[in-house]
């Protein structure tokens, strides 16, 4: 072994150039031969270690896997083959160590297999087509340890590639050397490799075997997680890793007791584990619990997580839970929100599919009874199978394919530096516009925003004021004027409830809460409330849209309104009540209409608090489609120009829903035109922040998701390619193409110091949003919005140097994506 140590300074220079950047352990190396007559897999080192390190070279590294004996091992084989090998070290190297240049030409990539194996593998160039190393880590090898040495062999590749380096490259750029493209990696001598932990065995023993396992790994695992080493954004000097300092998260210590249930809708053995946000990853907790859903009476129910030495968690079921079932990987994500307003991401993962869907039922049973106050036993089949579909986590059947340039987005627009996100104050008159940094009236705030089709305005309602920006060519909001006196035309001063621009972008529609059976038209050319409409004496409205999608570019009068219960025209050239009775469609039964939107043929869309849809191609009749409630009141609609997208928005999460038919009779018409046969209702797409984000974003702001109502992008030759919504402090912008597809966290993000309180695209593009805080407007390029990582959603964060270590030995690193079971559900305990 001197020997050996000798040669590896003499091939590579001191040892301050072998310095390893970072080391996995333990793990067995194979050579795999899938399409080989020499036999498919020959076992290399049986205990080995792999590593990272630097040569003597600038920007070039070496992956290396060497042998490792155990006491007294190469004592005896030093004697068994004689002196001759001791002087013989290049061989001794070749028998102890394979070294290989990390380049991309290796095709790098890491794989999680279920048992939470985890697998490096790298092309043999050397070899025949199809060949393959692979070092099987041993399970003592946490899943953060390999994320982190994934991640350095990418900067790694890159260094050698562009020969600088990595600090300077982004996300976009280190993708490129990801292969998950490629074939599933063989699996290397499955009669020799672990088999015990690669599925959720059947029976108790085993899961108590894994329990025990379990318990005595957690005795010897650290007290508190290892430091995180991100990139070093601004600096190319030698020293270019930085770390973030661990937060004090873990899995809260005490649990609320279990209520005393009416009836047991659901109880069910599987694993739990916790989101860990140092490591990016979800952690094994316990290998054996029982999951309980309770009915506890009144419509409340119960989830209960227990292990026969511990109660791990009570939560009541509700919609902030936000529950999210993946079958592939037979899970169930959900978050805990506890009375301190600490949030958890929590994943239970069971031992088949059955299992699974007993416990979905239940689940899911439990959480649309407490949202409807309906017994689910009176739900009919088809709507039962529809409710539990959308909540899965599947693809749309008809989505596009996957195209590899649309992982890396790009956006085509033109920055301007400091000026790419200017915002505008406004609580003055207009001869003081921008000047007070803080709002004279503490007690209004910004409320609503309606951004002008026909010309490039915005108006910001503030109380019973209106503010009116101007949008610039260079994309920044400009300070225009202020509408300082919303009253009636009998000089009584209101706040508006809702607004709409109409007639051309010169008139406005505003509703005074305190009188919602009238409505108001402002001539904004005057700045003044110029008419006072009574709709209808016993119909108060609920709110209003267009006539059809464009109208407000149009000098169209007439335009739609909602009550509770009925739909119908208003128009203002009648004389008495503007509501026309001949295109009134009023139900008997109290429907609790809430949004409606149309499309730019007309026709109508409209929700309820209940949660259904109803889509009508006119006024009048009945709909030509219902759809099933899912649970939650539906609070914002949208619909596509065209008529194929509908976008509800429900408090924490949006349904986006393929209105075309695809088969049968009405093939290639839509849901507005004829109805949707009975057994096959379009399947709403639940678009929904993944649960571990919004556990960061509860971690970051103290409170569960409540999105604003979601808007596609606008315009007269624009297709929709993006949707618009926020929550909190944060705007989400989804990304139509990827949402089709399937695709995970198909959002990016921005986080501001206030929260959110409306926001909108730029008519004709989805590359500028317009977004009002409480006391700012501004307008901001999408190039701003980020990819949620721990970064961008905390916002800002305090970065401490530390000089490189010289074992280079990390725990973890940052991750800013999210992969259910492949390399995130690990068994390793926390």
């Amino acid at each position: 072994m001197f020997m050996l140590k000798n040669v590896g300074k003499l091939l590579f220079g001191g040892s301050g150039n072998q310095e390893s950047m970072i080391e996995l352990p333990q793990g067995q190396l194979y050579l795999v031969r899938p399409l080989s007559p020499k036999g498919y897999s020959e076992l290399i080192f049986k205990d080995a270690t792999a590593r990272i390190r630097r040569t003597a070279q600038d920007f070039q590294y070496q992956l290396v896997v060497q042998r490792v004996y155990e006491e007294g091992e190469a004592e005896l084989l030093a004697e068994e083959e004689g002196e001759d090998a001791a002087l013989d070290a290049l061989a001794a190297a070749e028998r102890d160590e394979k070294t290989f240049l990390l380049d991309e030409a290796l095709h790098f990539r890491v794989e999680s297999r279920p048992g939470s194996e985890k697998v490096l593998a790298w092309k043999d160039l050397s070899g025949d087509i199809g060949d393959v190393y692979e070092f099987v880590c041993e399970p003592s090898v946490q899943s953060m340890q390999v994320g982190a040495f994934e991640r350095i062999a990418r900067q790694c590749q890159y260094e050698r590639k562009y020969r600088k380096v990595y600090s300077t490259a982004t996300e976009e750029d280190l993708a490129q050397f990801v292969f998950d493209h490629e074939d599933p990696i063989p699996q290397a001598s499955p009669l020799h490799s672990p088999t015990i932990a690669r599925t959720i065995e059947s029976t108790d023993a085993m899961f108590q075997l894994r329990n025990e396992a379990n318990t005595s790994a957690k005795r010897e695992a650290p007290a508190t997680p290892p430091a995180v080493v991100v990139d070093k954004p601004d600096d190319d000097s030698e020293d270019d890793r930085q770390v973030i300092a661990p937060r004090d998260h873990a899995p809260p210590k005490t649990s609320a007791a279990q209520p005393e249930p009416q009836e047991i809708l659901c109880m069910e053995l599987g694993e739990l584990h916790f989101y860990d946000f140092p490591s990016g990853a979800f952690v094994l907790q316990d290998s054996s619990v029982t999951a309980q859903v309770s009915d506890l009476g009144n419509w409340q129910y119960w989830l209960q997580i227990a292990s026969k030495d511990r109660d791990w968690l009570g939560i009541p079921v509700i919609a902030d839970i936000n529950p999210v079932f993946n079958f592939e990987f037979l899970s169930f994500i959900f978050n805990q929100f506890t009375e301190d307003g600490s949030a958890y991401s929590w994943l239970l993962r069971f031992r088949d599919q059955k299992t699974l869907e007993r416990f979905q039922e239940g689940l899911m049973r439990a959480l649309w009874e407490q949202l409807n106050e309906i017994k689910w036993t009176k739900v009919k089949e088809q709507e039962r199978e529809y409710i539990l579909d959308a909540f899965e986590d599947l693809k749309m059947e008809d989505a596009p394919p996957i195209e590899e340039e649309e992982e890396e987005e790009e956006y085509d627009v033109e920055e301007n530096d400091d000026d790419a996100q200017r915002s505008e104050r406004y609580d003055t008159d207009e001869e003081e516009d921008d000047v007070e940094t803080q709002p004279k009236d503490p007690n209004n705030t910004n409320s609503q925003l309606a951004v002008g089709y026909k010309y490039d305005r915005s108006f910001v309602v503030r109380g019973s004021k209106i503010g009116v920006f101007k949008h610039t060519n260079s994309n920044n909001l400009e300070f225009a004027t202020s509408i300082n006196k919303v009253e009636t035309p009998g000089g009584k001063l209101f706040s508006p409830k809702k607004v709409m621009l109409h007639n051309e972008d010169r008139n406005m529609i505003l509703q005074n809460e305190a009188d919602p059976n009238k409505l108001y038209r402002m001539d904004l050319e005057y700045g003044k409330v110029v008419d006072e409409w009574n709709v209808h004496d016993d119909i108060p409205v609920v709110t209003f849209a267009p006539d059809k999608k464009f109208s407000q570019m149009t000098h169209e009068p007439t335009f739609l309104g909602i009550s509770h219960n009925s739909l119908f025209r208003v128009d203002p050239r009648q004389s008495g009540n503007k509501l026309v009775d001949s295109q009134l469609k009023q139900y008997a039964s109290k429907n609790d209409f809430s949004a409606m939107s149309t499309t730019e043929k007309g026709y109508v869309a409209v929700a309820s608090n209940k949660g259904d849809i109803r889509l009508f191609d006119r006024l009048g009749i009945n709909a030509k489609t219902n759809i099933p409630a899912l649970g939650e009141p539906i609070i914002g609609l949208d619909v596509s120009a065209d008529g194929r997208f509908v976008l509800a928005t429900c408090r924490t999460y949006l349904l986006l829903i393929d209105a075309l038919q695809k088969t049968g009779k009405n093939e290639g018409k839509l849901g507005f035109e004829r109805s949707f046969p009975a057994d096959a209702k379009p399947q709403p797409r639940r678009l929904a922040l993944t649960p571990e984000h919004v556990a960061q974003f509860a971690y970051e702001t103290g409170k569960p998701i409540s999105f604003t109502p979601a808007r596609f992008n606008a315009g007269q030759s624009n297709e929709e390619t993006s949707i618009i919504t926020a929550t909190g402090p944060y705007i989400v912008d989804w990304n139509m193409k990827k949402v089709l597809r399937g695709g995970k966290a198909p959002y990016v993000i921005k986080r501001y110091t206030e929260n959110v309180k409306a926001d909108d695209f730029k008519f004709g593009t989805d590359q500028n949003v317009i977004v009002a805080l409480p006391n700012e407007v501004s307008m901001v390029g999408k190039q701003n919005l980020k990819r949620p990582t721990r970064e961008s959603i905390a916002g800002n964060f305090q970065r401490l140097s530390t000089p490189r270590r010289s074992s280079g030995r990390i725990g973890t690193t940052e991750s800013g994506r999210y992969k259910l079971g492949k390399d995130e559900v690990v068994n390793s305990p926390y």
